[in-house]
């Protein structure tokens, strides 16, 4: 592999072609990259100068394989989008002394319950938490909050295993839901996390901080469906939209609460009756293609605007674009076979305001819907539009809802 003279960024996992090939698409634009992760690049390839194979989630590994690249190349930063590779990237930035938010810092962010303290101790808008290890100790705490509650692995992500209880006599089952998905979630916490439900519209606020300050750039409304699960179904991004001058400021101090000084955020909450309250602050670009939803909105390119800050440079924070971007993501109707999928209306030149369509599953394959599935089997594709407003984008949505064909057999 030739040594590179360019500025050479590593990312760390997060090579979905899906959900994240936007991602690797526009660092690649303006940097050499280098890969780590679990297989050899594939299908992106040809974006990527040099790879090494480790498992992303390991630290260790992660450590090794950095060094390694760092001996063919010269390089100016470490970055991931990837939710479970936060500690291994910011452990290889520190180790090579690049710019990038501390290890611990990092670690409060995937640990929920140490994010939770961090909030109470800076007079963050939270809620109520205690984490548990036993339904016994989730019956405890869950008469001591109140009804409802809700149930949430302590380092998970994608909201597995998050699940709303309203009664006492419903807390056994939602406890085997949590549990399980507790079981497969990342080693920087553990147990389950107990908590106030916080009522209202669901957001996130997506930021950027660089040597500790954090600019609020975009909020992105959110749908939530299947009750008492928190699937998400769409999210739809305004430029200029009002809420940003209310929630931009309690974003920012989550962020510095978790002593996060670097990258990109996704700063969720709850919009309740007595204010914006935090869910959560993972510190990387949200997920579901909401980056890609913020450039088309505003022009801000949140993956290059990571890997500027990685490097150590400047990113470019002024917006260029004022519209709405939104995208709606197809459920089937129930759990079986999907027997149809189709979309009468199609990307082109006759629908320029029809920016992508993208289906998950082929016909013949089985679908679940919470509680037996999860992203992975729930989800068969999605659709991302643009307008001039929140009401004409969701019109866009509702019109492709009812050209959309999905059927399932038991």
């Amino acid at each position: 592999m030739a040594r590179t003279t360019s500025p050479l960024l590593v990312v760390v996992g997060g090579s979905d072609p899906v959900y994240r090939g936007y991602c690797l698409e526009h660092v690649a634009a303006g940097y050499d990259v280098a890969l780590i992760d679990a297989k050899p690049p594939s299908r992106q390839q040809h974006l990527v100068v040099d790879h090494e194979v480790a498992d992303p989630h390991d630290p260790a590994a992660v450590v090794a394989a950095g060094q390694a690249l760092a001996a063919r190349h010269p390089v100016a930063g470490v970055l991931t989008w990837d939710e479970y590779s936060l500690l291994s990237a910011a452990t290889l930035a520190a180790l090579l002394d690049l710019p990038g938010t501390a290890p611990a810092a990092t670690l409060a962010a995937r640990n929920k319950a140490a994010g939770r303290r961090l909030f109470t101790e800076h007079g963050v808008p939270s809620a109520t938490s205690t984490r548990v290890d036993t339904l016994e100790e989730a019956t405890v705490a869950a008469s001591q909050t109140g009804f409802p509650v809700v149930l949430k692995p302590a380092s998970h992500g994608g909201s597995i295993g998050v699940i709303r209880v309203d009664r006492p006599e419903d807390l056994a089952a939602a406890w085997d839901f949590a549990a399980g998905g507790a079981s497969k979630q990342g080693p920087e916490g553990h147990g389950v996390l107990v908590e106030e439900y916080l009522d209202g519209p669901e957001i996130s606020v997506e930021c950027a901080t660089a040597r500790g300050r954090t600019t609020a750039l975009a909020v992105t409304r959110k749908q939530v469906g299947f009750a008492p699960y928190f699937e998400e179904t769409g999210h739809t991004v305004t430029a200029d939209d009002p809420l940003l001058h209310q929630v931009g400021p309690i974003a920012a101090q989550a962020v510095r609460a978790l002593g996060i000084t670097d990258g990109v955020q996704h700063v969720e909450m709850r919009l309740t009756p007595t204010g914006p309250r935090i869910i959560e602050v993972n510190a990387r670009i949200g997920g579901d293609l909401i980056g890609k939803l913020v450039h088309l909105a505003t022009g801000l390119d949140l993956p290059r605007i990571a890997a500027d800050i990685a490097a150590g440079r400047a990113p470019s924070l002024t917006p260029t674009a004022r519209r709405t971007a939104a995208i709606s993501i197809f459920y089937p109707p129930a759990t079986g076979t999907l027997t149809a999928r189709a979309l009468a209306t199609e990307p082109g030149p006759a629908n320029p305001w029809l920016h992508q369509v993208t289906w998950l599953r082929e016909v013949g394959e089985q679908v679940a819907l919470p509680p037996e599935g999860n992203l992975a089997t729930a989800r068969v594709g999605f659709a991302i539009v643009t307008a001039d407003s929140a009401s004409a984008a969701h019109g866009r949505l509702a019109g492709l809802a009812d050209s959309l064909t999905l059927e399932v057999a038991a």
